[in-house]
């Protein structure tokens, strides 16, 4: 559970942050920079989602 949870976030993390760098005007490597912080917010999320499901 706890790696599908995170490999979902950070499929969705990274997808919604490269659309909205997209969204705001960013070019390609600005947008790449983003998805790699939505990628690892999307880790957090999804370990903290998988942690919840466990309890």
């Amino acid at each position: 559970m706890n790696k599908l949870c995170i490999f979902v976030g950070t499929a969705i993390g990274s997808t919604a942050f490269w659309y909205l760098g997209e969204l705001f005007g960013l070019e390609f490597f600005g947008c790449f920079l983003l998805s790699g912080v939505g990628s690892a917010v999307g880790v957090w999320l999804g370990w903290k989602t998988a942690r919840h499901f466990e309890d």
